[in-house]
């Protein structure tokens, strides 16, 4: 069964004046192989309480390549590692990092310290 068809059907329980928790039940029963999740249910039936009684998906498409564009070129972000950042940090941030280096920097030497770090050993890890 297809998504369209589920959402007839949540529409449908919603007509005839049941709530969510029954429609989960009756939607479990008569589709076991996939039945719609409660989160889904309950999103369809918040659209049909406000008026919308339209089962067709209205979520915006837009291809890949467009939202890359204007994330890049107008909201000035870059991706790293899996993750949308801006592409130049302000003064601040720059400064916090520089800052946080250096603490790290500095708690790295004191444990070179405590273990008795050295440069052979440095190399094994290389």
């Amino acid at each position: 069964m297809d998504k369209k068809e589920f959402r007839v059907l949540i529409k449908y329980c919603f007509l005839k004046g049941k709530n969510t928790f029954e429609t989960k039940i009756l939607l479990d029963i008569e589709i076991s192989n996939t039945p719609p999740e409660k989160s889904s249910i309950k999103d369809w039936y918040a659209k049909f309480r406000c008026g919308e009684m339209s089962t067709e998906d209205d979520t915006l498409k837009i291809q890949t390549e467009c939202v890359h564009h204007i994330i890049y070129e107008y909201l000035g972000m870059g991706k790293l590692c899996a993750k949308w950042v801006p592409r130049e940090l302000t003064f601040d941030q720059n400064q916090r990092r520089v800052d946080d280096s250096e603490q790290c920097l500095k708690m790295i030497e004191r444990n070179k310290l405590d273990i008795g770090f050295d440069n052979s050993e440095k190399n094994i890890l290389k």
